[in-house]
């Protein structure tokens, strides 16, 4: 059986002549072929402006989930090592609990103050120095504890000297000395005397009501800045 010949130049030329003097206002008489592509025409805008507009917004929408998956993972995986190593974590809050212990006991409380400059004092005629000056400052209160300035000039011999600076550093209480000068005493009967000047600074814990006052003031500065 011999195939039909087919003449493509003939149903081009008929294809063209259905595309000829279409009337747009009258889509309905338009032969069959146009309707065909102004059909397909018109769904392949349907779903371009429909992708665009609804898709793509869900595209974006999924790619922000994926970060955050990306994030949880990293999270996921952070508490994973916290989780495992929370035995020696626990261990390490208690050490730390305890050494700040030790260290709000070397810081004495309002009400032993007193006590704290006695015994600066005393460390100073223990080793038989001479008390010129001896005067506390002003206190400066901060978040969690409290500072007192003490300007202290005392006259001896230098090893005396030395071994006050070192029984004030073995004191049981934190006393930190500031500011050293030491020279040659003037107008000393015994030869090689020096002084020394100094400003000693004592600390001491605040209690419970002197830290709100604190925090409050704190909080007032911070506002008045602000304006």
């Amino acid at each position: 059986m011999a195939n039909p010949n087919i003449d493509l130049n003939e149903w081009f030329e008929k294809a063209q002549e259905q595309f000829r003097g279409l009337n747009p206002n009258e889509p309905g008489q338009w032969p069959l072929l146009p309707k065909i592509v102004a059909f397909i025409a018109a769904a392949g805008l349907v779903v371009f402006f429909g992708w665009y507009l609804l898709l793509s917004s869900q595209a974006d929408e999924l790619q922000a989930e994926r970060d955050k998956e990306v994030q949880l993972k990293n999270d996921y995986r952070g508490k994973v090592v916290q989780a495992v190593n929370l035995g020696e974590l626990r261990k390490q809050l208690i050490q730390v609990g305890e050494y700040v212990k030790q260290l709000e006991k070397q810081l004495p409380g309002k009400a032993e103050m007193a006590a704290l400059l006695s015994d600066i004092n005393q460390a100073g005629l223990g080793r038989g120095l001479d008390f010129d000056l001896f005067r506390p400052g002003q206190v400066d209160v901060k978040e969690y504890y409290a500072e007192l300035p003490i300007a202290i000039r005392v006259t001896g011999r230098y090893h005396d000297i030395g071994a006050f600076t070192g029984d004030i550093a073995n004191l049981s209480r934190i006393v930190t000395l500031h500011n050293l000068n030491i020279a040659s005493a003037s107008g000393k009967d015994n030869t090689g005397a020096l002084y020394m000047e100094a400003t000693a600074r004592t600390y001491r814990y605040l209690d419970p009501t002197e830290i709100e006052a604190a925090r409050a003031e704190k909080n007032k500065s911070k506002k008045a800045g602000g304006k």
